[in-house]
């Protein structure tokens, strides 16, 4: 009964504010994405920190502000992907095409993808008030990597996604699967920022 109540209220506010629902939807599940990763590194990586382990709430803040502000556009592309490789004929009857399935993770893949993740590599060096050079060695140091393992394991939930789930739930779904991929965002990221700010503490040694 529960998740039919929230499904309905999900439904009703999509339908009446579908942007806004977008972005609380979306930054809500990047902000959970982030805290099950800080809990991970507090549980399985306490030989990464020196001292106690403080929960870092900007952190957490960050990434909810990357999901609020992406996923309205995450929604508008599954609307252009809907009109440009339809799944059905006009009439709606039919089999499914597996030949615009395809193209549509195809698209999505190649596309939207690569764009997203500099997205957050970008935002989430602004965010952390991160030099040009820094940001630079972040794109260096984790695009190609991240990419790669984006290839890896996105496509067959993409699938899921597109074959199955309505319009108005692709994003929570995509949210949903992605609380894994924010977990890995998350703790790449955090460790290139901790690599970082040793460099920048060693540079400040070898000068005083």
């Amino acid at each position: 009964m529960a998740t039919i109540a929230v499904a309905r209220a999900y439904q009703a506010s999509f339908q009446s504010r579908p942007h806004t629902t977008l972005a609380v939807t979306g930054g809500t599940f990047n902000a959970l994405g982030d805290f099950v990763a800080q809990t991970y590194q507090n549980t399985y990586g306490k030989q990464e920190h020196t001292g106690p382990f403080r929960y870092d709430l900007d952190r957490t803040l960050r990434f909810f502000c990357f999901g609020f502000a992406i996923s309205p556009l995450i929604g508008r592309w599954n609307v252009f992907l809907e009109r440009h490789f339809p799944l059905r004929a006009s009439s709606g009857s039919g089999s499914v095409s597996l030949k615009a399935l395809f193209k549509r993770v195809a698209a999505d893949q190649i596309v939207m993808a690569p764009i997203g993740l500099s997205l957050f590599l970008g935002s989430m060096g602004v965010m952390e008030r991160r030099t040009m050079p820094q940001i630079k060695q972040k794109f260096f140091d984790l695009y190609t990597p991240a990419l790669i393992t984006n290839w890896q394991v996105w496509p067959i939930a993409q699938l899921i996604n597109f074959r199955f789930m309505p319009l108005p739930y692709r994003v929570p779904f995509q949210s949903t699967c992605g609380v894994f991929w924010t977990l890995y965002l998350s703790i790449i990221n955090s460790k290139e920022d901790m690599k970082q700010d040793r460099e920048v503490e060693l540079h400040k040694t070898l000068i005083q």
